[in-house]
């Protein structure tokens, strides 16, 4: 088998030497001054000559010299002579510069012929001298980074290359021009022609060809108003509310003019329209002219009229019985529900009271003795001396006995309590509402009766008023709701048909009493078999119609008298009511 030639001869003459740790000649000879390599037989050359090298290099430089000036470049001198100049050292680093500004001078050159055609290597070329690392050319990245710095197209090269958007230019001047030497335009900001808003389909004829254009602001002009006008208003206030003091005096006057045979026939007759009505009479000049010169005379187009565009809502109120209305009732529990909710409250105030023993801020009880649990309380005591024992454990319960009838007696209240509780009851009830209840009764003959209404309102807290008449006799109170309940119940519960014994009277008010107020006639008991008693009005109230906290009774003989007695209250339309009830 041929030997290779480039193949390391093995070491044979080390370990015929007796070399132990078998490294050869050759592995020992390889340094940093091992340059050029060794022999193929093992034995080293001799050091490389530095003057015949650098010769080599300036002979090299000076081709390349000689070659830019043939192609006939204005820098290719210059290269030349700096490479030269460079060469001139000694030093590894110096000759890199030296190609490193050759290869600028050639990136120079072809940056000036335009267009520059697309980058392509130069060919190897052995009179340049070492390339780079292992003899290799330069990168094309350093050739394109030595054009020359001051280089305006060489510039627009490079920025030709990124990408960039209309928008990031700089908008020019209206003194500049383009290349095409056109100015640019500016908006038109005028308003459209009138063919441009005939040919337009959209343009709103109803809005007008200023809409589109800005409107330009006009200075508006003071408005003073002319002398007399709020006097002239005032004095069409003050006739206004003469004309409403007329029409109230005039209203008085008509009831006082009523017949005295029967007043409550006036609440059934049917009056006449008037000429205006009074919400229309701030809209026409002359009242007495009614309604026929409404569309000649009229105060709907002035400037102090009442009507007008603006709409006024009026303010809301709240309803009266808003803020009566009952609390809600709370959640109602069973009997076994009640009793576990006491247990669970006296078993918390029991462990309370144990604690605060515990930690002394009770003093401790002393023990509870009984007849039964003696024996057990104070054993050795009872069986030394029972009669003592049994003697001091009577004595205890007494005590405690007693002591619990005084709690009770505390408790109590007094008269003026008791009576200050049932007011304050009261005023409670009335803070739910103020109700009236109307009675009519046919007959109050009997005394019984007549004390049974009086009495009973007074209980429940009521005021208000009996108004006692030969045909019909009315029953008037107020309460609260609470009282208003337990009244009307009591009017239902009494016997209005009974007449079993004559009227107990005194003496001295027998002539006071009207004879037909008396429950006797000729020594016999009246017949009031169909004597009745009917609701004919509930309704709750703003305030109390009565002034007088009593319930008063009063007896009348006539239909006027009884309108004017209830007329003081305001209630004088109940006698017309109980009236038109059969």
């Amino acid at each position: 088998m041929a030997e290779n030639p480039l193949k390391r001869p093995y070491p044979t003459d080390d370990l015929q030497n007796g070399d132990s740790n078998g490294d050869s000649a050759q592995k020992k000879i390889r340094s940093n001054d091992g340059f050029p390599a060794p022999q193929a037989n093992g034995v080293t050359g001799a050091k490389p000559d530095v003057s015949k090298i650098m010769a080599d290099a300036r002979a090299r430089a000076a081709a390349v010299a000689a070659k830019l000036r043939s192609t006939g470049s204005p820098t290719s001198s210059t290269p030349g002579l700096a490479i030269s100049a460079k060469l001139s050292g000694k030093s590894r680093a110096d000759e890199l510069k030296a190609r490193v500004a050759l290869a600028m001078g050639k990136n120079a050159q072809r940056t000036v012929s335009t267009p520059s055609p697309a980058f392509s290597p130069p060919p190897l070329d052995d009179s340049m001298g070492a390339r780079g690392g292992l003899g290799t050319a330069l990168h094309p990245a350093l050739m394109e980074n030595a054009q020359g710095a001051g280089s305006s197209k060489s510039k627009q090269a490079i920025q030709s290359k990124f990408p960039t958007t209309m928008a990031n230019l700089r908008a020019p001047s209206p003194a500049n021009q383009s290349k095409s030497g056109k100015a640019k335009k500016q908006m038109d900001l005028s308003g459209p022609s009138a063919e441009e808003t005939r040919a337009n389909p959209y343009f709103d004829a109803s809005l007008g060809a200023k809409t589109a254009t800005l409107k330009s602001r006009n200075a508006r002009q003071l408005q003073f108003n002319p002398k007399g006008k709020y006097i002239q208003q005032a004095a069409s206030l003050r006739r206004a509310a003469n004309l409403e003091a007329m029409r109230k005096r005039i209203q008085e006057s008509s009831k006082k003019a009523l017949p005295s045979e029967d007043p409550g026939e006036k609440n059934f007759l049917i009056e006449a329209p008037p000429e205006i009505e009074w919400w229309d009479e701030g809209l026409v000049t002359d009242v007495k002219k009614g309604y026929g010169a409404v569309d000649k005379e009229n105060k709907i187009d002035t400037e102090d009229t009442i009507v007008s565009r603006f709409i006024q809502h009026p303010v809301q109120i709240e309803p009266p019985g808003e803020a009566l209305k009952p609390a809600p009732k709370p959640l109602f529990l069973t009997t076994r529900e009640q009793k576990k909710l006491r247990r669970q409250t006296r078993m918390e105030a029991l462990k309370e009271q144990q604690t605060k023993e515990r930690l002394g801020l009770l003093p401790t009880p002393a023990p509870k003795i009984k007849l039964k649990n003696m024996m057990r309380v104070v054993g050795e005591e009872a069986v030394k001396d029972p009669t003592a024992v049994e003697a001091m454990v009577r004595k205890q319960v007494a005590d405690r006995e007693q002591t619990h009838l005084q709690m009770n007696e505390d408790r109590k209240l007094t008269k003026e309590d008791r009576h200050e509780k049932l007011e304050e009851k009261k005023a409670k009830d009335e803070a739910k509402g103020i109700y009236l209840l109307v009675f009519k009764i046919d007959s109050l003959a009997n005394g019984k009766h007549r004390f049974k209404i009086s009495k009973n309102c007074e209980q429940w807290g009521g005021r208000g008023l009996m108004l006692c008449h030969p045909k019909q006799s009315l029953v008037l109170a107020e309460f609260g709701e609470h009282g208003m309940k337990k009244y009307e119940k009591t009017m239902d519960r009494v016997a209005w048909q009974e007449n079993d014994s004559p009227n107990n009277v005194k003496d001295g008010n027998k002539k006071a009493l009207a004879a037909w107020l008396e429950n006797t006639e000729d020594g016999v008991l009246k017949d009031l078999s169909a004597n009745r008693c009917q609701l004919i009005f509930e309704g709750q109230q703003k305030g109390h119609q009565f002034r007088s906290e009593r319930f008063t009774t009063k007896a009348v003989e006539t239909d006027k008298e009884a309108v004017d007695y209830l007329e003081r209250s305001k209630l004088g339309s109940m006698w017309a009511l109980a009236k038109s009830v059969a």
